[in-house]
């Protein structure tokens, strides 16, 4: 499945039509001439916003800039766009004013709708705008108009006694709702002509051009306590919890750890160690399709640890960068630990890269190889930013040596290194039953960071997330900036790393 966000043109009109009449078959008359939406992709162009679904028109979010003084908190949807002409939408206004937005009924479930308020949110912040500000629709309301007040309606949707699809939706995404606003859409017989002015408002807003870019990006760890599973489905709710977790927090990445499936191997125990193996890699294929939704229902992108894979006879250790729109990544472990080969007669991967995520560059390494500072390095002559250790160490000394490693990588490479392990005990499963874990993200080594180097750390040996904010033009500035320049100052002439 792809999932890609971008803006709408004049040749989606005939897949708009489509989708909005599956999105509201009691509002056939009120479709979208193909005269409104060609005046808006010519005035607005990145305020009108899809979604497509392998190639399908899925979602659409249409928008304005108004100067908000000029209506004010009392008006129509005929006021503020002008008796539909849009005129009303100014380059130079303050407010991005929402004017559509839905969902094809068949694809709900993969949360689109709150991608179309993400990016919407993204261009407001973009165009240094105050505040994004919509009319609501009440769709229920019909349902309780004789006995309560839209006022009352709108107070106990907030809190939580009725669903409303529409304005429930608006409260998920942090709109506040301003007022009742009457006769707002006349033919809106299910909301009694009644909407709800909503307003999310940007915190980054300032008065002075604005020069935000998109450098902040949200890390989320999981430290993954090792527990026996009645099931594979039982294994799917612990992972969906912790991604839940993640999306709410609006992470960009999720971090879970080395084979942290393990504890599926438990029916497999009396099985020799590799042939265990084997028979949970055949689980692999499964668990990556089910994580891949995830990724793609809770917009974040995941790193599926990793799990063993088995081909030609040979076992791998695999980890998977499942992106949120729906695109899969593999990378596979290079450097094996004697005890890999020993128990498990697991096989090095070959192939060295950089992952393009929506994010930037990244890399993507498991335990062992981070100790080996050659890796790293030709990832970051590849451009990578941040470099995610997914990793399973028994004792605390295994640990150490990860640790301080990635840290050292972090200096080294100048850049964000973010590790994450198995924590807890796992008794009944061989060669599995203890583990030692502290997840930790990594900085270089200067005044812009933290002056330990670590941005942030979990409690060690104990089941939580970590959550950290990490900052890439601070990296940019490290770069031609730094106290000392790492990258910028080796002896090129005398030596140098590259990939065969």
């Amino acid at each position: 499945m792809q999932i890609d966000t971008r803006t709408l043109t004049v040749q989606d009109y005939d897949e708009l039509v489509v989708t909005m009449k599956r999105a509201y078959p009691q509002m056939s008359e009120s479709i979208w001439s193909k005269k409104s939406i060609e005046k808006l992709t010519r005035i607005f162009p990145q305020g009108q916003i899809c979604i497509t679904v392998d190639g399908k028109l899925a979602a659409v979010a249409l928008s304005i800039i108004v100067n908000y003084n000029e209506f004010g908190d009392d008006h129509t949807y005929v006021d503020i766009t002008g008796n539909y002409t849009f005129n009303t939408h100014l380059s130079t206004g303050d407010v991005l004013y929402g004017i559509e937005v839905f969902v094809d009924p068949e694809y709900r479930e993969l949360r689109l709708g709150r991608r179309l308020y993400d990016a919407r949110k993204e261009l407001c912040e973009l165009l240094n705008l105050k505040s994004i500000v919509l009319g609501g629709r009440i769709p229920n309301y019909h349902k309780y108009s004789h006995e309560l007040s839209a006022r009352d309606y709108i107070r106990k949707v907030r809190d939580k006694e009725i669903y409303d699809p529409v304005l429930s939706f608006q409260l998920s995404n942090n709109f506040l709702p301003i007022k009742v606003l009457k006769k707002y859409l006349p033919e809106d017989e299910s909301s009694k002509e009644n909407a709800v002015l909503l307003q999310w408002n940007n915190v980054y807003y300032s008065k002075k051009p604005n020069t935000m870019q998109d450098s902040i990006i949200r890390l989320g760890l999981v430290q993954w306590q090792m527990r026996h599973f009645k099931d594979i489905n039982a294994f799917y709710e612990q992972v969906e919890f912790f991604v839940n977790v993640m999306g709410d927090y609006k992470s960009d990445f999720v971090l879970f750890p080395e084979l942290f499936n393990t504890p599926l191997l438990a029916p497999f125990n009396k099985l020799s160690e590799r042939d265990s193996m084997i028979e949970l890699a055949k689980l692999t294929e499964q668990i990556k399709a089910k994580i891949s939704e995830l990724a793609i229902s809770y917009n974040v992108n995941i790193i599926s640890g990793s799990m063993p894979v088995f081909e030609n006879n040979d076992l791998y250790n695999v980890s998977y960068l499942l992106h949120r729109d729906g695109r899969v990544d593999e990378y596979r472990k290079i450097h094996i630990t004697p005890n890999e080969r020993k128990y498990y007669g697991m096989k090095g991967g070959s192939e060295i890269k950089v992952f393009d995520t929506d994010c930037g560059k990244i890399g993507l390494v498991i335990c062992y190889d981070v100790e080996f500072p050659e890796l790293p390095r030709i990832l970051a002559d590849q451009g990578m930013k941040i470099l995610f250790v997914p990793y399973l160490t028994d004792t605390q000394n295994a640990y150490i040596r990860v640790r301080h490693c990635a840290a050292a990588r972090a200096i080294e490479n100048e850049c964000y290194v973010a590790i994450a392990g198995c924590v807890g005990n796992l008794p009944g499963v061989n060669n599995m039953d203890i583990q030692f874990g502290q997840a930790a993200v990594f900085t270089p080594s200067d005044f812009p960071f933290p002056s330990n180097a670590i941005k942030g750390e979990a409690t060690p040996n104990t089941e939580m997330t970590l959550i950290v904010d990490v900052d890439l033009n601070l990296l940019k500035d490290l770069h031609y900036n730094g106290s000392v320049q790492i990258l910028k100052d080796r002896r090129n002439d005398l030596y140098e790393t590259y990939l065969k």
